[in-house]
């Protein structure tokens, strides 16, 4: 079973905290964590590209020239696609470009990116985000006390507006709550750090620390 240090907000340990062997210790799928990055980037597509059909085009309402002797290739419209100002044939149209993944899959695929994070060392536990009040600058000492460098995935309790707004300006911190976990911001991330009341698995074995027991959300 993994253990980290469980640390406070000014980056003292507090005691230690054993994460779950069945999301932090398992080995990585890497194909698994693939299919599912591929498909929420897929689903973040507008896919509101679109191109006029020769139907949708203005004007060709009548030939541009009779049917037979002149010689040339009989044409019915100037709107069809061949002319200049015509119709796209076969062009993109309004579409989504979302992927059913099965939701056993998202679940390996988060479990395979905590492992993987968790064996880097990347895996940051604090007891409680007790900031008083929202201030970035408290935020900023606290990620400086944790010797966080780099890009930071903060999970932060539901009802933790104080938490919440105190990261939120920080362009190098991305802010979740622990329904919006996902594989993507997991792997996207240098560093994930988690409460004792947002770290996902059964259970801790910290010396003053609450259980933990949400699950891990697909």
């Amino acid at each position: 079973m993994p253990t980290v240090p469980l640390r406070n907000r000014a980056g003292a340990e507090v005691g230690t905290v054993d994460l779950a062997d069945d999301v932090f210790g398992i080995e990585p799928n890497v194909p698994v964590m693939h299919q599912v990055v591929t498909a929420q980037l897929a689903s973040r597509r507008s896919g509101t590209q679109s191109t006029k059909t020769r139907a949708e085009v203005s004007g060709g309402g009548a030939k541009p020239f009779r049917q037979k002797g002149t010689g040339r290739a009989r044409q019915g419209s100037i709107r069809a696609p061949q002319f200049r100002g015509g119709g796209v044939a076969l062009g993109p149209k309004p579409r989504s470009y979302a992927q059913r993944t099965p939701k056993k899959m998202v679940r390996l695929a988060l479990r395979s990116a905590l492992s993987d994070r968790a064996a880097e060392g990347k895996v940051i536990v604090v007891e409680d985000w007790d900031f008083p009040a929202p201030r970035t600058k408290d935020a900023v000492a606290c990620l400086a006390a944790l010797g966080v460098d780099g890009s930071a995935l903060v999970v932060v309790p539901f009802d933790h507006d104080v938490a919440q707004l105190t990261f939120r300006n920080l362009p190098h911190v991305h802010v979740l709550t622990p329904n919006e976990l996902n594989t993507y911001d997991v792997l996207v991330h240098d560093v994930v750090l988690f409460s004792t009341d947002t770290l996902p698995g059964a259970g801790t074995g910290a010396a003053g620390a609450s259980d933990a027991t949400e699950e891990v959300e697909s």
